[in-house]
């Protein structure tokens, strides 16, 4: 299996960095190949400007990201770093998103990688728009097939991130990437791995997360993902794509009608 991980914690000495050794470690001793894009370590350009799009944009003029960043997909004019995003991500089997939960979401720069590199036509406006058929996204597009996951440090308590914890049902909060950066863009999100109160964590409680991260990586082929409604299925009307009546269980709200549940 091909595995890339893009990592976003400025300190590999880090509870996020030494999780990320073991990562390495345990995807190699099992024969997978690994590759490794480190935002912090590389300097990464975290906004998008008209500096990404030299060749298809004047500057000085309005700037349309979508239409500047899918022509230049399009004729191979994006600039260096992005194409060599677009290129591992294409390699890969397995991505990974790795990175501490900051302000209920991911660090900036991660942020700013998500929009430089899935540009439009290869991230999102991908396939045909049809009266039944909007697009490829939510379960199609051109990442389809591959799997997804993310590996999160978190420094509030495990219950503060439950459904009455005051910081919000951990699923909830990783659902914009799970649902909207992995699912839109095709991939198949696996289960989040979550650590807890890593501000303050012993030594005796890393190793313990360590193996537990280290035996779910050995067994990431038969990990169950979560089963989100594909936007073209039939679950959600075209073009308005609100989900149909009654698919929901009775009472259910919120991001969990776009589950399938068992």
């Amino acid at each position: 299996m091909k595995v890339f991980i893009v990592f976003a914690h400025p300190d590999r000495r880090s509870f996020n960095g030494s999780l990320l050794k073991e990562t390495i470690g345990q995807f190699e001793a099992d024969g997978h190949e690994v590759r490794v894009t480190d935002l912090y370590g590389q300097k990464w350009k975290a906004q998008i400007d008209e500096d990404d799009f030299p060749i298809t944009h004047k500057k000085g003029e309005r700037l349309h990201i979508g239409s500047a960043s899918g022509e230049a997909f399009v004729n191979k004019e994006l600039t260096k770093d992005v194409m060599e995003e677009i290129e591992k991500l294409l390699w890969a089997d397995l991505v990974i998103f790795q990175f501490p939960m900051w302000w209920f979401g991911m660090p900036a720069i991660l942020k700013g990688w998500v929009e430089r590199v899935l540009v439009c036509h290869f991230g999102y406006g991908v396939g045909e728009f049809t009266p039944t058929h909007y697009g490829d996204r939510f379960g199609e597009g051109t990442l389809e097939g591959k799997k997804a996951m993310l590996i999160v440090t978190a420094g509030g308590r495990k219950d503060h991130y439950s459904s009455r914890g005051i910081l919000g049902p951990i699923d909830h909060l990783l659902f914009p990437i799970n649902h909207g950066v992995f699912f839109c863009t095709g991939m198949t999100p696996l289960p989040a791995f979550v650590t807890y109160g890593t501000d303050s964590a012993t030594e005796e409680v890393f190793e313990s997360y360590a193996n537990e991260l280290k035996c779910l990586l050995k067994n990431i082929g038969s990990i169950k993902p979560i089963n989100y409604r594909k936007q073209n299925s039939g679950d959600y009307d075209i073009p308005s794509l609100i989900l149909r009546e009654g698919l929901e269980r009775p009472g259910e709200t919120g991001y969990d009608i776009h589950l399938i549940k068992d």
